[in-house]
């Protein structure tokens, strides 16, 4: 029983840390570019009107985000954050695919780089960690506590 306990802790830990990861990486990416991030965010459809305040709000969302996967009594609100925040990215791009023809991409650095529907395997990928980092916390936690 020991050594599935390690093995869920070490699965949540490494999912963690890759959020952690791409989070501190988006948005650092983000706030480096700030300009040419509000410029873009300017130019999509149905929320060109807060693309000042969502430039800062995001990159600034996703660095908390980033600090509650540090803390260990913090992990698993890190880690619905993170699910939650990839969830409205995903649905976002879905929304904006079905009804504009032009979207420029907002997103930092290597992301940028994508294709749109690459974006949504992507995050798709994610959610599912997240998920799964979720369940295997609470497994964990009912096994430990009883």
């Amino acid at each position: 029983m020991k050594t599935v306990s390690i093995h869920k802790k070490t699965i949540i830990s490494t999912i963690s840390i890759l959020f952690l990861v791409l989070f501190v990486y988006t948005a650092s990416s983000k706030l480096l570019n700030l300009g040419l991030f509000e410029l873009r965010l300017g130019r999509m459809p149905y929320i060109a009107p807060y693309a000042s305040l969502l430039s800062w709000s995001v990159p600034l969302l996703e660095l908390v985000i980033a600090g509650l996967l540090v803390i260990p009594k913090l992990r698993i609100i890190g880690l619905y954050a993170s699910g939650i925040l990839l969830t409205l990215f995903t649905i976002y791009i879905i929304a904006v695919l079905q009804f504009s023809d032009d979207i420029p991409c907002s997103c930092g650095g290597v992301l940028a780089a994508l294709r749109w529907d690459d974006h949504i395997v992507f995050n798709a990928i994610c959610m599912v960690l997240a998920l799964t980092a979720i369940v295997l916390n609470k497994k964990q936690h009912k096994t430990s506590n009883g």
